[in-house]
């Protein structure tokens, strides 16, 4: 009896695979770029549209929430820093959140939003929630680590990115 490489579930050796494995690897960060540019997307308009959080001043406002942290924050520069313009701040986090759920939901400048979802997540974990003890409470801190697969991969598959990739191809 003779055993053989089944290429039609394991994919071919030197050429594009086409088993269910090669698909399934093809397309695993696809559910990762659904949850997290929808994610972003709902927390910029959140934000955006929250008339308390855009204040400089008041219970659930970007300023309030800034100096509430401002003392146990791993960067208090970059606090102070939101702090001389707080609203400016939270229509810049509002906006960039936006951008970022945008770009990484449709593919494009895939890994240029994920780098900024991961500078985001970054610059909240540093601040917001950096005095969240044991660290493993604190969300930023998995969100920026959700962002690196995609920093590192971009959108190769159902992305604007890999359709403009495929028309320069066939452009050649």
């Amino acid at each position: 009896m003779a055993h053989g490489y089944r290429t039609d579930t394991y994919g071919t050796i030197g050429g594009e695979g086409q088993g269910w494995k090669d698909t399934a690897t093809r397309y695993a960060l696809v559910p990762l770029r659904i949850f997290l540019g929808a994610t972003f997307i709902y927390a910029g308009l959140d934000k955006l549209t929250d008339s308390a959080f855009m204040s400089a001043t008041g219970p659930g406002s970007v300023g309030e929430l800034m100096r509430s942290v401002r003392d146990s924050s791993a960067v208090p520069a970059l606090v102070d820093l939101s702090l001389k313009n707080p609203e400016g701040f939270g229509y810049a986090i509002g906006l960039g959140e936006v951008a970022v759920g945008l770009g990484t939901l449709v593919g494009l400048l895939a890994r240029l939003a994920a780098l900024g979802g991961a500078l985001i997540s970054l610059s909240l974990w540093l601040t917001v929630s950096w005095q969240t003890e044991p660290y493993y409470y604190g969300n930023d801190l998995a969100y920026l680590m959700a962002w690196l697969p995609l920093v590192l991969a971009g959108a190769s598959v159902l992305s604007l990115d890999a359709a403009l990739a495929d028309s320069r191809r066939r452009m050649r």
